[in-house]
């Protein structure tokens, strides 16, 4: 069996809650995926960092200057973790406003080619624009020759993908698709809310130009995310305020360059310094190795059980992320993560993860009853909506819990 390295200390690990039968029990936190716990590391440097909390960029007290200083050095140690070398790094609240940013700053029609694969927030940003979708890529070789194909029948300015499947962890090609996308003249965004807590990323190396992710899943949840350009920003900014301008006149404004011209209003600098401390400690290669084992027995434990079926965009792919989504037969999803919570002190996710019509395709949701839902929910009643259980990996999870998970599946299909 493969040895472990002990992982980094996380808040909260300890914490115990009751469970139905009157017995506390210590959480088992298998919910990565949505948000994460704080890094024992960054709630330090936070704790280190308040008592010198002030304005930023434009006051002239010792306290503003180094906040000051902490806020733009946390700028270029996001920029770093991401192996983006020049450019331009926007601090934002998350990875969905980072690409409502991006897509704003753009000129009106850019044409945009994605997918159905995508989150809702790598999705709607970009339907302002002339957005064109892929097929659902059935296979990583099926995504590179769509892509191509779509490159070659007509322009685009932006391809944007995921990194990282949030619902079935599949690791995309994201060299491959950054070629294909500057043969042909555009550019690749990466959301890499999901890829970027779990692999190390080079966006130099594999020649991302624009890259989106959250602090709220690299353990450091303090309001802040990155939008990380390897080129200057332009365009109109997302949100209009004080700090975004060089002038204000009474029927014109001079906007100031970027980043600044996109960071309206007082930052959020507690949340800037905590996601560069999270960069700062992460050790991703070290996180990577883990992960993999920890997923691979995962996998291998919901395969064993009867009654569970997990789903995958790629079977035969076996670059993913530490993410698997099921459902166990008998149980609706919603029952289920609340029997493995209520009963076993277990923390997982239901529903559809924010990402509609790829969670559909994989459960095999009929066109005639997606009419029905969509008809439904248009005359304001509420369906119960299809879904699944998502149980997902991070820097704390441990072989036990992994176990405790697949006994607990394992007791509730003997029901």
């Amino acid at each position: 069996m493969t040895t472990l390295a002990s992982p980094p200390r996380l808040i909260g690990s300890d914490v115990e809650v009751p469970c139905v039968d009157g017995v506390d029990r210590r959480y088992v936190n298998l919910d990565y995926a949505a948000s994460t716990p704080v890094l024992a590391a960054v709630w330090e440097a936070v704790e280190a960092f308040v008592p010198w909390y002030s304005s930023v960029h434009r006051g002239t007290g010792a306290k503003s200057r180094i906040s000051t200083e902490a806020y733009e050095q946390a700028r270029t140690t996001i920029a770093n973790f991401v192996g983006a070398r020049t450019g331009t790094t926007v601090i934002v609240r998350n990875t969905t406003e980072a690409i409502n940013v991006l897509a704003h700053a753009l000129p009106p029609c850019t044409r945009v080619l994605s997918t159905p694969a995508e989150h809702h927030a790598n999705m709607l940003p970009w339907r302002r624009h002339d957005l064109r979708v892929l097929p659902l890529p059935t296979s990583q070789d099926h995504l590179l020759a769509t892509t191509l194909k779509a490159l070659q029948e007509r322009r685009t300015d932006i391809l944007a993908v995921t990194g990282a499947s949030n619902v079935t962890g599949e690791v995309w090609p994201l060299q491959e698709l950054a070629t294909l996308a500057h043969q042909h003249g555009a550019q690749l965004f990466v959301d890499a809310a999901q890829l970027a807590p779990h692999r190390a990323i080079d966006m130099d190396a594999l020649g991302i130009d624009h890259l989106a992710l959250s602090g709220h899943k690299l353990y450091a949840p303090f309001g802040a995310g990155a939008l990380v350009s390897r080129s200057p920003l332009t365009g109109d900014p997302l949100i209009k305020g004080g700090g975004a301008v060089k002038l204000v006149t009474d029927d014109d404004v001079i906007w100031a360059d970027g980043p600044e011209r996109f960071e309206a209003g007082s930052p959020n600098v507690i949340g800037a310094v905590a996601l560069a401390a999270a960069c700062e400690a992460l050790d991703m290669e070290q996180a990577e190795a883990r992960e993999l084992a920890l997923a691979a027995r995962l996998h291998a434990g919901l395969e064993a059980i009867d009654g569970i079926t997990t789903y995958q965009m790629w079977p035969t792919h076996h670059d993913r992320v530490g993410v698997a989504t099921f459902n166990l037969a008998g149980y609706d999803h919603h029952v289920l993560a609340q029997r493995l919570s209520d009963e076993f002190a277990i923390g997982v996710r239901h529903g559809c993860f924010c990402a509609h019509p790829l969670l559909t395709h994989l459960l095999g949701v009929s066109d005639a009853e997606a009419r029905r839902l969509y008809a439904e929910l248009q005359a304001g009643r509420d369906p119960e909506l299809p879904g699944a259980v998502r149980a997902s990996l991070g820097i704390g999870t441990t072989a036990q819990e992994v176990d405790t998970l697949l006994a607990s599946l394992m007791a509730l299909q003997t029901r």
